[in-house]
């Protein structure tokens, strides 16, 4: 075997990535920080007011830093490649006058000062009375979002979990309040966020231009399922908002299932004593929900059930997901949550029905899917 250092035919060292495969590696590596500029939870594909601001400040700043990398940048190749000689004392302390003192503070108080004049868009009606303003009352626990409309009195016309609700284009006040520990309410695509305080109210003004289905979270951690506590936020046209807002809460009965169709057998005498006569008209699933004591918790509107410890059930067929944003809303996904709410979603408060048997938790879990 000859030696190719004795034959001349030296073979010169090449880098594992060629110059075109680096030119092709290169947009791959930027591909996953360039999709998460858009999306349901993006702060960077706004759908209201105050995001757009917030999108703003972010690129104006994106740009300011941005310059002053490349001017860093460029100097230092400038003193490494160009520079041969030292430079004379003088020079070097002009340099480190403008380059170290003066140009520093004039960058850094124009992006302070237009923070400042965007702050009145970023959040405009902060500390405002909100007088005329539609209001949502929302209120945090450990780990879900109850949510309530309210009328002008301060009456609680309509009640969910999870899932909040909007007209677009209409200015909307946020009342913020916590059950338990500090939470902080957050849609990211609308905008900013507010801590929710136990034992205080806290007051949010959002405004929606977008029509779309976008998603909240908490920004404050709560606790064992706290990346666990997501919310939806479906935005209509307003004739669509304030449809869905008059429409009549789902009755006991599910969609597509007959008064005293029969598909579980219920031993006569067990139903709770709030239950009468109409029993054997209810929906097999809501008679084993009331009757092994869901509704000592949940309340669905038309039904005997209402309680109120737990997040309200009515029309919960509608929502996308369950256990606030776990898992996608499916007859299998609630079932799985009825029997093991503790293997889903940690630190869940719910007691789990694991000693139910199948067929019965299957019944309850088709009832609830068809609430709408």
């Amino acid at each position: 075997m000859q030696d190719d250092r004795l034959t001349g035919n030296h073979r010169p060292n090449r880098s594992p990535a060629s110059p075109k495969g680096a030119k092709l590696l290169f947009p791959l590596v930027f591909l996953p920080v360039l999709t998460a500029c858009s999306g349901v939870q993006s702060a960077l594909d706004p759908a209201g007011l105050e995001a757009e601001a917030v999108a703003q400040l972010f690129w104006v700043m994106v740009v300011g830093g941005g310059v002053i990398w490349l001017l860093v940048v460029g100097l230092v190749v400038f003193a490494s490649r160009f520079q041969k000689t030292p430079l004379k004392e003088a020079s070097a302390g002009r340099i480190i006058l403008y380059g170290g003192a003066v140009f520093p503070v004039v960058v850094l108080t124009a992006l302070l000062s237009y923070a400042v004049w965007l702050m009145p868009a970023m959040r405009p009606w902060f500390g405002g009375e909100g007088e005329g303003l539609r209001r949502i009352e929302i209120t945090a626990e450990q780990f879900w979002w109850r949510v309530r409309y309210l009328d002008a009195s301060g009456a609680v016309t309509r009640e969910t979990a999870n899932h909040v609700t909007l007209p677009v284009g209409e200015r909307v006040l946020f009342l913020l309040k916590a059950k338990d520990v500090i939470h902080s309410f957050w849609i990211p695509s609308i905008g900013g966020k507010m801590d929710a305080i136990p034992g205080r109210v806290n007051e949010l003004q959002l405004q929606a231009t977008k029509t779309g289905t976008y998603r909240g979270v908490c920004a404050e951690f709560c606790g064992t399922a706290h990346t666990l506590m997501a919310f939806t936020v479906e935005v209509l046209e307003p004739a669509a908002f304030d449809a869905w807002l008059a429409a009549a809460p789902a009755a006991a009965a599910a969609p597509g299932s007959a008064p005293g169709e029969t598909t579980t057998t219920v031993t006569a005498g067990s139903e709770p004593a709030d239950v009468s006569a109409d029993v054997a008209d209810m929906h097999p699933g809501l008679r084993l929900f009331l009757r092994h004591g869901c509704s000592s918790c949940h309340a669905i509107a038309g039904t005997p059930a209402e309680g109120a410890l737990g997040p309200n059930l009515t029309a919960f067929g509608t929502r996308p997901t369950v256990a606030a944003g776990t898992l996608p809303n499916t007859a299998e996904n609630i079932r799985r949550f009825i029997q093991y709410p503790e293997g889903v979603k940690p630190g869940a408060r719910m007691p789990d029905f694991a000693m139910l048997p199948q067929t019965e938790v299957e019944a309850i879990a088709q009832y609830l899917k068809g609430l709408q």
